[in-house]
């Protein structure tokens, strides 16, 4: 793994590098006003709703000092309801989010941000409650000048929970539609964590037949290998290129427990792979 001041490059075991646009202290905070706008309209619904709720409780006294103790319970509830859902909107928004939606807020997708791991990977709960248990100090004393100047301070403009977690802020790449030799024009997806949908595939109809028995014994890892290989392949050098793909087909068939199809080009093999892969998988 190495960086420069706002790319990650992560080398698989494959030896195929793979780069990750790091997003700095500008789109992060936007995402972070994106954001705070959500949980602010769902602070003002509740408050509306435990408001329209106290005010529909039958015979609860207007002036303070007539109040019950009953009265006074039911307003203790109602602030400890409060409190409750201000730790669950503050803390659990962003850990849940980030678990569950693939490492994005409603801020973060909208900037078109994402978490992962270092090592490349999507974000798990632990790696999300992680770096929000720590948001609080990020936060202090005010517009979280704790984390930006934390970000400032190394080169993968981390914040302290960043730093925690083990995880880090990258940019979504966008889509490249590379034309091929032979009149065809195929779509290759690259963007990080967002593999190409079977409508949108590079496959051509000569694909080559492959057992589905033996594909389903490769993980959803294997085809994060593959898709990032056929992201990457249009940058690569065409010498390069095909040994990366005779290395990775012949991994992937000898995961399988099946031999290379003969005459099939490697790259050929891998789209196959990965077509029959998704399918799999959904």
């Amino acid at each position: 793994m190495s960086e420069t001041p706002d790319q990650l490059t992560i080398e698989t075991p494959e030896q195929v590098s793979i780069r990750f646009p790091i997003a700095g202290v500008g789109s992060r905070f936007l995402a972070a006003l994106a954001d705070m706008l959500v949980q602010a309209i769902a602070y003002a619904v509740i408050i509306l709703l435990l408001s329209l709720l106290i005010l529909a409780i039958p015979g609860v006294p207007t002036h303070t000092a007539a109040k019950s103790g009953a009265v006074a319970t039911a307003d203790k509830w109602v602030i400890a309801v409060i409190i409750l859902f201000n730790f669950i909107l503050y803390w659990g928004y962003f850990t849940l989010f980030e678990a569950f939606w693939n490492g994005q807020t409603p801020g973060k997708r909208l900037c078109k941000i994402r978490v992962i791991r270092d090592s490349g990977r999507q974000i798990t709960l632990f790696e999300s409650m992680t770096r929000n248990l720590i948001r609080i100090i990020d936060a202090l004393p005010g517009i979280y000048a704790v984390g930006v100047i934390t970000m400032f301070c190394n080169r993968q403009s981390k914040r302290l929970g960043d730093l925690a977690a083990g995880t880090i802020v990258v940019h979504e790449r966008a889509v490249e539609r590379p034309t091929w030799s032979g009149g065809a024009s195929r779509t290759i997806t690259a963007a990080v964590f967002t593999p190409a949908p079977a409508s949108d595939s590079p496959i051509s109809p000569l694909a080559v037949d492959l057992p589905a028995d033996a594909v389903a014994r490769l993980s959803t890892d294997d085809l994060d290998v593959i898709d990032h290989f056929i992201a990457r392949a249009i940058d690569i050098d065409i010498s390069r290129r095909a040994q990366l793909a005779d290395r990775l087909a012949q991994q992937m068939t000898a995961k399988m427990g099946v031999a290379m199809p003969e005459g099939a080009p490697s790259e050929r093999v891998i789209e196959s792979i990965a077509r029959i892969l998704r399918g799999i998988r959904r």
